[in-house]
C-alpha cells in the first residue's frame, strides 16, 4: 500500500514538481511521493526507466543488478561513466541517477535478484523487471500481485522491445474527460439546442476499474483454438522491412523466442557469437512456434539480424512507455496499457494489445 506518511508536499517539492502537479494534479503527485519502486536490471532499458521514475518524483527507487559494467553495456546506458568498466552496474549508475533528483531516495543493490527472498519484494509498491528470465518474472509476478504490488516487465532485443504490466484484478484509476452539458428540457430553440454538448473548457473526473491477468496466463495463450486462429488468418508474416504492416498478434512471438534463448543459454544473443547464436535462435523459433501449432514463417529467416544487443533509441521509446505506465499505475491517473506494448524500431511504430483470458 502507498505510504501515507509525508503526504504533505513541501514548498520545495511543489516548485520541483510544478509542471507535473499542473498536469495530473496534487493528489496524484502525493501518491507518487509515497511510492517505493524496485527496478531490476541496469542495462540501457533500465537506465531509461530509472531516469523517468526519478524525475517523476517517486519516494524511493532501488536499482538492483549483480552484473559488471562492460564496454557493450555502456553503449546504451547513459548513467554509467565509460571509465567505470568492471564495476557493478547498479553501483556505477547510482551517482548520476541520484543527481537527476536529490529528493528521491535512490539506492543500489548488487545482489542477484534470484537470491532475494519473497519478503524483499513486499517493501515496494511497484516492481519493474528488465533483462530477467521468464521463470523469474512469472514467480515475482505471482508473488507481488497476491500482495497488491504492481508488476512490470520489459526488454529490448536489437530493434525490437516490449513491456508487460500486471496491475491486479482491480486496479482503480481516474480519467479526466470533457464535461458533458445536458440540454435544457424547456428549450424551444429547435432540435440542435436539445442535443447533448461537450464543454471544452470544463472537465470532470471519471472513476474506472481495470482487470489484469498474470504473466503466466498471458504467455500461455492457446493458439490452436478457433478464436485465436481467427486473429491470425489475415495476419501478414512478420517482416523486417517497412512495406508490411505488423499485426498486433505476431509481436508476442518475438520476445517469446528471445526469452527461451535466455533461459537455455543464461544470456542474450551476443554479436561476438553471431553465427552460433543465430542458428540456435532459428531452431528455438521452429520449436516454439511448432509447439504453439503455428508456422515458423511468422518469424522469417532473417529475424535474427535485428535482435542482437540493445539499440539506444529503442531503449528510449520502450523505457519512456514503461516509465509512463509505472507513473500512471502509482498515481492512479489515466487508463493503463493493457497488457502488452510492443515496439518495432525498424518501422518506428508501436502497438498495445491484450493477451490472456478474456
Amino acid at each position: 500500500m502507498i505510504e501515507k506518511e509525508d503526504s504533505i508536499i513541501s514548498e520545495e517539492e511543489a516548485a520541483q514538481y510544478d509542471r507535473q502537479i499542473r498536469l495530473w494534479g496534487l493528489d496524484a503527485q502525493k501518491r507518487l511521493r509515497g511510492s517505493r519502486v524496485l527496478l531490476v536490471g541496469l542495462r540501457g532499458l533500465g537506465a531509461e526507466v530509472a531516469k523517468n521514475l526519478i524525475l517523476a518524483g517517486v519516494k524511493g527507487l532501488t536499482m538492483l543488478d549483480h552484473e559488471l559494467v562492460t564496454e557493450e553495456s555502456c553503449r546504451a546506458q547513459f548513467l554509467i561513466p565509460v571509465s567505470n568498466q568492471g564495476q557493478n552496474r547498479a553501483q556505477a549508475s547510482l551517482e548520476r541517477a541520484q543527481y537527476l533528483n536529490p529528493m528521491v531516495e535512490v539506492k543500489a543493490d548488487t545482489d542477484r535478484v534470484e537470491t532475494k527472498p519473497d519478503e524483499f519484494f513486499l517493501q515496494f509498491e511497484a516492481v519493474c523487471l528488465t533483462g530477467c528470465s521468464r521463470d523469474l518474472m512469472v514467480r515475482v509476478d505471482q508473488l507481488c500481485v497476491r500482495n497488491n504490488i504492481k508488476v512490470f516487465c520489459g526488454d529490448v532485443f536489437g530493434y525490437h522491445g516490449y513491456m508487460f504490466s500486471d496491475l491486479g484484478q482491480d486496479h482503480n484509476y481516474v480519467e479526466e474527460k470533457p464535461k458533458v452539458v445536458k440540454p435544457k428540457t424547456e428549450s424551444n430553440d429547435g432540435p440542435e439546442a436539445k442535443k447533448t454538448k461537450i464543454d471544452p473548457n470544463e472537465t470532470t473526473m471519471i472513476k474506472k476499474t481495470a482487470c489484469f491477468c498474470s504473466l503466466k496466463l498471458a504467455l500461455e495463450v492457446d493458439w490452436t483454438n478457433e478464436k485465436a486462429k481467427s486473429s491470425l488468418k489475415h495476419t501478414p508474416h512478420f517482416s523486417t522491412t517497412r512495406s508490411i504492416v505488423l499485426s498486433p498478434c505476431v509481436p508476442l512471438f518475438f520476445p517469446t523466442v528471445l526469452l527461451k534463448f535466455r533461459t537455455d543459454k543464461g544470456r542474450d544473443p551476443h554479436p561476438e557469437s553471431f553465427e552460433a547464436d543465430a542458428m540456435l535462435l532459428r531452431q528455438i523459433r521452429d520449436d516454439v512456434l511448432e509447439a504453439m501449432g503455428l508456422s515458423s514463417e511468422l518469424l522469417p529467416h532473417d529475424f535474427v539480424s535485428y535482435c542482437f544487443s540493445e539499440m539506444a533509441p529503442v531503449c528510449a521509446v520502450v523505457g519512456g512507455v514503461l516509465g509512463q505506465e509505472v507513473v500512471k499505475a502509482l498515481s492512479q491517473r489515466d487508463a493503463p496499457h493493457k497488457n502488452f506494448f510492443f515496439f518495432d524500431g525498424m518501422k518506428g511504430s508501436g502497438v498495445v494489445d491484450y493477451f490472456g483470458p478474456k
